[in-house]
Parts: C-alpha cells; sequence; structure tokens
C-alpha cells in the first residue's frame, strides 16, 4: 500500500485505518467522494458552532475574498478586524478591552502566556512561574505543551518544555484540594505570574467536568494574590457549556481569555487573546523594547475577521442562545438514557457536551477499544472521535432530533463490542 504524500494530525498511519475523503458538508452532515453520509457529532474538532456552510458565513467570505484578502497587520488594520474587536467587546464582559489577534487555539494560549510574562517583566517583577491544572490540555505549541499535562501527548518533547506547578483536578467531593495547592502557590515565597484554567471543561482530557464554584473560588485566589487568571475558552467559548463562555456561569471576568474555535463559526482559522487594560498598559510604552513582540504573517486576517463578523452577527441577530439551551436538553434527555446501561461509566454533561467512558470506568487514551470504537461509528455514518475508551458528543447547534437519535444509536451499538 502506497501511503499518502498527506501527514495528518493524531494519526497513526503504521494502523492503516481508513481516512475518506470528505468533498462538501451543509448542517451538521458531511459527504464523501463515494455519497457516503456522515453525522458530525463533534463538530469536526470542536468548531463548528451553527453548522458547516452556514449561508451568512460564506457569504461575508466570498464578499470579503473578493474586496481584500491579506494585508499586514503590523502597523495596518483594517474594517473587519476593528468590526471583529468591537463586537467582542460588546459581547464579553469588562474590564476585557484589548484584542489581540492569532491563528489558532495553541498560539492563544501562547499570546496569552507571553502577555502574562511581559507584564511582570515591563513591570520590573521577577514572576516567570505558571500554575496549571492536572490533565489539561492547551494546544500542541511548545508553551501550550508545557503548561499542559505531561504524558503521551508531548512525552518525546520532554527537553522543549519548562516547568510549571501543577494542582490537583477538582473533581466532585476533592474541590478543597485543589483551592489549598493553589493557595499555597500564590503564598509562597516564588509567587505566581499566572495560572490557567480550562473553565468547567477539561477536553483532551477527558472531557473531565467541575463545578462553577470551584472556578469563581480559583478566580478569587488568585485575585486577592495579584497572579494574573488565564481563562483558555478556545474549546468551551462559544456556547459549548451552555453558555456564551464557560466563565459566564462562574460570574468570573479573567485577565486574559483565549479564544478560537467556534469565532468564525468553524469556517476559517482565526483566534483572539482579550485582555484587560491593564496588560495593555504594562506594555504601552515610548520605549520599543517594552513592546508586545508576537505576531504572525496572517495575524487579523481579513477574509478570517469578516467570517467572525458573520458569526458576531449571528449571535446578534439569531436566537443562538435558544438553539444552546434546547439542544442541552435534548442531549441530557438521550445521555440519561445511556447512562443506565450495563458498561456505561461516568455519564457527564456540561451545556452541550456531553462524554461517558464504555467498559473500563477510567478512561483511558490509548485504550484498545478507541480504535474499534472509532470503526464502529465511522461505519454507521457518524464522526465520532473517542479519546480512549472515552466517548464524547459535541454536536452542532443545527442538530435535529432524528440526528441526535442517530448519533446516540451509534453509541448505544458500541457497548456490543464489550462481548
Amino acid at each position: 500500500m502506497t501511503p499518502s504524500p498527506v501527514w495528518h494530525p493524531f494519526t497513526q498511519h503504521g494502523l492503516e485505518e481508513p481516512i475518506p475523503r470528505i468533498v462538501s458538508a451543509s448542517g451538521a452532515e458531511l459527504w464523501d467522494g463515494d455519497g457516503k453520509r456522515y453525522l458530525d457529532a463533534i463538530s469536526s474538532w470542536w468548531v463548528t458552532t451553527h453548522g458547516h456552510c452556514h449561508p451568512r458565513i460564506t457569504a461575508a467570505i466570498a464578499e470579503q475574498a473578493g474586496k481584500l484578502d491579506q494585508v499586514i497587520f503590523a502597523g495596518f488594520t483594517h474594517d473587519p478586524a476593528e468590526e471583529v474587536a468591537a463586537g467582542l467587546l460588546d459581547l464579553f464582559p469588562a474590564p476585557l478591552a484589548h484584542a489581540f489577534f492569532s491563528d489558532s487555539g495553541s498560539t492563544a494560549v501562547e499570546v496569552g502566556l507571553k502577555m502574562a510574562l511581559g507584564f511582570w517583566a515591563n513591570r520590573g517583577e521577577a514572576r516567570s512561574r505558571i500554575a496549571v491544572m492536572e490533565h489539561s490540555y492547551h494546544g500542541d505549541t511548545v508553551g501550550g505543551m508545557s503548561v499542559g499535562a505531561r504524558g503521551v501527548f508531548n512525552r518525546a518533547y520532554q527537553p522543549l518544555l519548562f516547568d510549571v506547578a501543577t494542582l490537583p483536578f477538582p473533581a466532585a467531593g476533592a474541590q478543597q484540594e485543589t483551592l489549598d495547592a493553589l493557595e499555597a502557590q500564590c503564598s509562597g515565597p516564588d509567587p505566581l505570574a499566572a495560572l490557567i484554567v480550562e473553565p468547567l471543561v477539561l477536553g483532551a482530557g477527558g472531557m473531565l467536568m467541575y463545578d462553577a464554584a470551584t472556578l469563581a473560588a480559583m478566580r478569587a485566589i488568585c485575585a486577592r494574590h495579584d497572579v494574573l487568571f488565564i481563562a483558555d475558552e478556545v474549546m468551551t467559548g462559544w456556547g459549548r457549556t451552555g453558555t456564551l463562555s464557560a466563565c459566564e456561569q462562574a460570574d468570573v471576568v479573567p485577565d486574559i481569555m483565549c479564544l478560537s474555535k467556534g469565532i468564525t463559526g468553524g469556517a476559517v482559522p482565526l483566534a483572539v487573546t482579550l485582555a484587560t487594560p491593564a496588560l495593555f498598559d504594562a506594555h504601552w510604552s515610548s520605549d520599543k523594547a517594552k513592546m508586545f513582540f508576537h505576531s504572525s504573517s496572517y495575524t487579523a486576517n481579513p477574509i478570517a475577521c469578516a467570517a467572525a463578523a458573520a458569526n458576531l452577527a449571528i449571535w446578534r441577530d439569531e436566537p443562538v442562545r435558544e438553539r444552546i439551551a434546547d439542544l442541552c436538553t435534548r442531549q441530557g434527555e438521550r445521555l440519561a438514557r445511556l447512562a443506565a446501561l450495563p458498561g456505561v461509566h461516568g455519564a457527564r454533561q456540561a451545556g452541550t457536551i456531553t462524554a461517558l467512558e464504555i467498559g473500563n470506568a477510567a478512561g483511558a487514551y490509548l485504550s484498545d477499544l478507541g480504535p474499534q470504537l472509532s470503526a464502529l461509528f465511522r461505519s454507521r455514518g457518524v464522526l465520532l472521535r473517542p479519546l480512549g475508551n472515552t466517548v464524547y458528543v459535541m454536536p452542532p447547534y443545527c442538530t435535529t432530533e432524528a440526528q441526535l437519535d442517530e448519533i446516540y444509536a451509534a453509541i448505544e451499538a458500541g457497548l456490543d463490542l464489550l462481548g
């Protein structure tokens, strides 16, 4: 078998698993070159919110592509970027007041980390330690890997990674242990520069969920000790946990918020890191050495920004929150039925996200069951990508009753693999 020249992400090509060639998409459905339909039950890696090829977003992309495709963003600006920045600051709470554009969730996190370290350096304070949560995942760039859990994702790259302080995951009944560990890190002789968290749901770490009260308590501890609080809302933002941001449920505003994935409705890559005036002001100077040294060639690409502006308009003009609430209810009903079946463990939900373990109650990313489940789901025309034996559903908000039934029927069929 001659391998394709394409090297796919998070794919072990040595397993020679089939890789369908997708040629078109609409709503919650994908079609391959043979005409087979797939239900997109994971929003194509958590990005597609309103549905594939949303007409308002595709029209905005087409219009912008014929007008201005790209311009350097260092020293120049353009209308789509200005519109998106203003729209984000209208949508997200004060004191978030500045928007820095980048290209992906990983880079949004890198930007946030660099903002935090630059903040302390420009103030002349020697703070550089970052605290993270056990099982967290913040991307695959070096900074993102450094603040993520150490393990199979990044074992080969350990020499590149910087040290962090790791807090235990605030599992139900053990939240105080997490808060005590954070308090100890904040009040020690070498104070933290920042804490970075995935609010409410740890995605790639196994869709682990914790409560809003713990999120609020962590924010309060950081505020009390003048430690910057970074919320990685790359996955949890744009309604996934039932509200625009997960932080909203805890009534907290971070110093830095990282956004991507659903910012364009999932159509094209874009990311934004929002920051408070204190972060911006720490880099404001007549001294060029204190500027924020970060960029990429495609920062604030006009076509991507046009897509984001269209997404913001959809949030303003259409009943998106009502659709999300309805999907939360419908997901919960189906999850409750599955949770009662033998072989299902740890059924849980955060907004539009549901998750469970099949077989082994402790999720295992390298479980042999994972590839078997993936093959079964693929054969049934459902795009689900288990995290080992952890199966999760995170569909577009346009997913119908019949489509949800089909998704959950596929998961129930997966129980037959237990023998």
